[in-house]
């Protein structure tokens, strides 16, 4: 029994232990309670005294709490950086408002196409539909029934009258301006001070403000397809996109990239349903002049084999008049097109979908019946602002430097690419700006010449190479897989 009860704790030894350990315990918690302020001061305790675990938990949350506070701090900067763009876009946007406005002001109207313009408008609305039979003083109308509509539009609000005409086209600058600004600042290609550059051409304000060309429209409402492609708003954007060839067909030069994206964004059901919502658009837009003279209206406004003048090339002065009229450098000149076309998709654009033949098997390798080849869906199939960007701006620009001739409204077509391409590159910034003004130091020689001409061919080849050198963007907004 003696033993068992020493083990239990229950002999002398046992019970004056715990009486000890009791009396120690009260002494304890009587002293921590009367010095309850130093020992809060030294153990960092609210005074009354608190737990050791309570006090962990007190610091755990003051240093998330100081930890929160300093992530606040680093973001709010990186916020501000991030808006910064668009701040700096918005003040392009009022600044390059006031520029117009004194190029209206001040800067004399120069008279090319307008009285053209006019004369073709006017003998439309007199009831011809005959498109042979519709011309001005610059000759035959040869473009696609949008800009009858458009010009007709503008004959109506401001009379025909030149000033009012060009404050409706300051207008549209702005709003083509801002579509544009939009596009880079959502693709996050450039630094923020180089959005300036699509501010500084004398060139593209002269075309839109002081010669009223139809390239304004287009350009701009080929602009606003791209902001809704972008948005992954493909049938509206091909609507917009088809509007826009109705006005000019240089929009077509788009083509080939826009297809190529779609394929890769969606089923063929739905690039089947998305170009006939285009091809829909053609034949509204069209349907007077097709019910009476098809013929007549297809061979004019569709007619991609017309010859340009020598004198007014701006790329190809160069080239003596005979081969440029020629049909040898027309053939030449469109096979090089589609060639580096093919090759861009295959080696660039198609990548890292293991190139152009690469991609074609994987989208339809696992279709077992048509119904599955017609209606499946890319995986992944959600492309990147940066990639639609890309694959447009640079088609078009295959385009250009290829072209037969490029007449001065045509730099509209591609001027505000150039920002975004010459930062596609790899060039140092010092690069990127001397290449930018020599292709606006090119367009503003008058009349051009062999040598601004050759100069602007080295101009586009240099860029155009720059950007194949470059690395390729990853085309989705899904994580590599």
């Amino acid at each position: 029994m003696g033993p068992d009860r020493h083990r239990r704790g229950e002999g002398p030894f046992g019970q004056l232990r715990g009486s000890t350990l009791r009396q120690l315990s009260g002494w304890v918690w009587s002293l921590s309670r009367r010095n309850s302020a130093r020992l809060g001061f030294l153990l960092d305790l609210p005074p009354g005294g608190s737990s050791p675990a309570a006090s962990m938990a007190r610091a755990e949350k003051k240093s998330a709490a100081s930890t929160a506070s300093a992530s606040a701090a680093a973001e709010k900067p990186a916020r501000s950086a991030n808006r910064r763009p668009l701040y700096f876009a918005a003040f392009l946007v009022l600044a390059d408002a006031a520029l117009v406005a004194l190029i209206i002001a001040f800067v004399p109207y120069t008279k090319i196409d307008w009285d053209a313009y006019m004369s073709q408008v006017d003998a439309f609305l007199g009831g011809e539909r005959d498109y042979t039979k519709i011309e001005g003083d610059t000759g035959p109308l040869v473009y696609p029934a949008g800009f009858l509509y458009v010009y007709s539009a503008i004959k109506f609000l401001t009379g025909g009258q030149v000033f009012p005409a060009q404050i409706l086209f300051g207008v549209l600058y702005i709003v083509n301006l801002s579509l544009v600004l939009l596009l880079y600042v959502k693709t996050e290609v450039l630094p923020w001070w180089a959005l300036g550059l699509l501010c500084l051409s004398k060139r593209v304000h002269s075309i839109f403000v002081l010669r009223l060309f139809n390239d304004c429209f287009a350009m701009t409402l080929l602009h606003a397809a791209m902001v809704l492609i972008i948005y992954h708003k493909w049938y509206l954007g091909l609507i917009v996109f088809s509007g826009a060839v109705s006005v000019k067909m240089n929009v077509l030069l788009f083509a080939p990239s826009l297809l190529l994206l779609m394929v890769k964004a969606m089923s063929i059901k739905g690039v089947f349903f998305a170009l006939l919502g285009a091809a829909v658009v053609q034949v509204l837009l069209g349907m007077p002049f097709l019910l009476a003279h098809p013929v007549e209206y297809i061979s004019r406004a569709f007619n991609l084999a017309r010859v340009f003048i020598h004198f007014w090339s701006v790329n190809f002065k160069f080239v003596p008049e005979k081969l440029f009229v020629s049909k040898e450098l027309a053939i030449a000149l469109l096979i090089l097109h589609l060639t580096t076309l093919v090759v861009f998709a295959h080696y660039k654009w198609l990548k890292h979908e293991g190139g152009l033949f690469g991609f074609l098997h994987s989208r339809f390798k696992h279709a077992k019946s048509i119904q599955q080849l017609v209606s499946s869906q890319p995986r992944p199939s959600m492309l990147s602002k940066e990639h639609i960007v890309t694959v447009m701006f640079v088609g078009n620009f295959i385009g250009i430097v290829c072209a037969r001739s490029l007449h001065y409204q045509f730099y509209s077509w591609y001027f505000y690419s150039l920002p975004f391409l010459l930062w596609k590159t790899h060039f140092p910034t010092p690069l990127r700006i001397i290449l930018f003004l020599g292709v606006e130091l090119c367009w503003n020689i008058y009349p051009s010449t062999a040598y601004s001409s050759l100069l602007l061919l080295f101009l586009h080849i240099s860029i155009l190479l720059g950007i194949w050198f470059s690395p390729t963007e990853y085309p989705y907004i899904n994580k590599r897989t």
